[in-house]
């Protein structure tokens, strides 16, 4: 392992040191007098020239101002609502000198302070902080932190990277672990006591930066919830380009041969033939690998004719069996990463780009630092191992040993829509796999580490499934630890039981329209045969 993110490396400074009791001896006369205890610490003012006492270890304080209870539009963002009074700190973490790491901490004041701290996570390649993800969690007391992920500006550029693979790091593996330590020690300043629980959250990149916690930074958290991690991300941008290529004459770059009314055709015709392999008639398919050609086969959408809105041409039955298939290293035949299963379709268009492959600047410039790359040559044998040597070291997350997590006592819940077009739920569970091997038994895994498979969910949230349950973009509206995945890691963390189930909402027109049962991997939720199929209470996990 690179020695970059050795988990020994750098440890923070001491938040509230113990202050020994000497004993004094006495002069003369007597037996010994013990000094007077010290004063406990005193919580400090919302002030930067306040804070500025507290010692930070490769980062530093950069503002401090109290926000009023209500309503907050953070800088550049959109308002969040119904918030306590809280204060917000921002700061900057430098772990190598060519790092810049921005932050902020919001920690709710007084009472309404539960006493821990959520870490939230990132999208894409964005530098924006999830504003919606910090409220979310201190709407329910904690005190939160976002960062940047250590590059600044255009959220679609990705320059920043090249030749620099400090800041290529912060993005892929180190950033949340450089902002954790700063922050944890800026929240015990102010309010003279550490966050007794820490925690994180976050979705997609999120769930890939969850990833890299576990994998590379154990001691830092409590308890890790990672969706629709990205992990296993040069492997997840192959399958990009993949995409694209398929979707194409050769050698040309428009238009599309598959167009995306046509892949949401394919979603509706595979809804429709396996939709109730489940034994409930509700518009999701609740596991796709069930849905096999004996019950949907693409071929049987070609039109017999010319070609219609209600069938394919032959082309475009070729490129949904590409697309299908994922990519290959041609010379070995290996799998680089899976097809992307049924039910997908709808969305394959938002990632098998426009002009150009999505994410093609993470070879053109991280990989090959070339602005003049051609995506047509690209070889899926020796450009993949050139990649793997140059980049992959500094943003994959694919090592399943995670027994350093499991040992400190962390717990890890993960969820991944089976409808997601961008991160496959089936390399999701591969990962799984992985670490259940490992681990030697599903009750090992099952103690520390959970994958929730969530039917007819997209990416993070979103979809015709159940897909309300606290999750980035989805929240509960009923806020409970059977129905919260934050507050269902909190409770496992504190000792009151992992969650056996997680009930999911569906939400249409802000009403809850169905309940469903969420089941830890690889039980699923099985009808009992009576009582409404919009309620979870009859379901059972099996």
């Amino acid at each position: 392992m690179n020695t970059r993110f050795a988990r020994g490396a750098s440890r923070h400074a001491t938040l509230l040191p113990t202050l020994a009791l000497g004993l004094l001896s006495a002069c003369g006369g007597g037996g010994d007098d013990a000094s007077p205890p010290p004063a406990p610490p005193a919580a400090m003012a919302c002030d930067a020239t306040a804070l500025a006492a507290v010692t930070l270890s490769g980062a530093a304080l950069r503002s401090a101002s109290a926000v009023d209870a209500g309503s907050y539009t953070p800088p550049g963002s959109f308002p969040q609502a119904n918030l306590p009074a809280f204060c917000r700190m921002t700061a900057t973490a430098t772990p190598t000198a060519q790092s810049l790491i921005n932050f902020e901490v919001w920690v709710p004041t007084g009472a309404a302070w539960n006493g821990k701290m959520v870490v939230t996570g990132n999208g894409g390649y964005s530098p924006t902080l999830n504003y919606a993800d910090m409220a979310y969690a201190m709407r329910q007391g904690y005190a939160v932190v976002g960062g940047d992920t250590g590059h600044q500006g255009d959220p679609n550029a990705m320059f920043w990277g090249v030749n620099q693979p400090e800041k290529i790091a912060d993005w892929g593996s180190r950033s949340i672990h450089a902002i954790t330590g700063p922050a944890r020690a800026l929240v015990a300043g102010l309010n003279a006591r550490n966050p007794s629980r820490a925690y994180y959250y976050g979705c997609s990149t999120g769930g890939h930066q969850a990833y890299a916690q576990i994998q590379r930074y154990p001691d830092d958290f409590d308890g890790v919830i990672a969706g629709a991690p990205g992990n296993n991300r040069t492997r997840l941008n192959v399958e990009f380009m993949h995409r694209f290529l398929s979707n194409r004459a050769a050698n040309t770059n428009s238009p599309v041969i598959l167009t995306s009314a046509k892949a949401a055709l394919i979603t509706q015709r595979a809804i429709a033939a396996c939709d109730t392999l489940d034994g409930v008639a509700d518009g999701v398919i609740t596991d796709p690998r069930t849905c096999g050609a004996a019950q949907f086969n693409i071929d049987a959408l070609q039109c017999a004719g010319a070609d219609e809105a209600t069938c394919l041409t032959a082309e475009q039955v070729a490129v949904a069996r590409k697309i299908y298939e994922g990519p290959k290293n041609r010379r070995t035949g290996e799998q680089i990463y899976p097809g992307l299963p049924v039910g997908t379709e709808s969305g394959w268009a938002g990632y098998w780009g426009g002009a150009e492959p999505v994410r093609a600047d993470y070879w053109r410039l991280w990989v090959f630092e070339n602005p003049q790359w051609n995506w047509w040559t690209f070889d899926y044998d020796r450009d993949l191992a050139f990649a793997d040597a140059k980049i992959s070291p500094l943003v994959d997350q694919n090592n399943a040993d995670i027994a350093a997590f499991k040992a400190r006592g962390a717990k890890a819940i993960v969820y991944q829509g089976w409808q997601d077009p961008v991160v496959n739920a089936i390399d999701t569970i591969a990962y799984y796999d992985r670490v259940n091997t490992l681990q030697g038994s599903q009750a090992e895994t099952d103690s520390f580490f959970r994958l929730f498979m969530v039917p007819g969910m997209g990416h993070c949230s979103g979809g015709a499934g159940a897909t309300h349950f606290g999750n980035q973009g989805g929240p509960s509206p009923t806020p409970s630890a059977d129905h919260d995945v934050l507050m269902a890691l909190d409770r496992w963390v504190e000792g009151g039981g992992a969650p056996d189930r997680i009930v999911a909402t569906r939400v249409v027109g802000g009403a809850a329209v169905r309940t469903r049962s969420l089941c830890p991997h690889p039980k699923q939720a099985v009808y009992s045969g009576s009582g409404s199929s919009d309620d979870a209470a009859n379901f059972t996990c099996q």
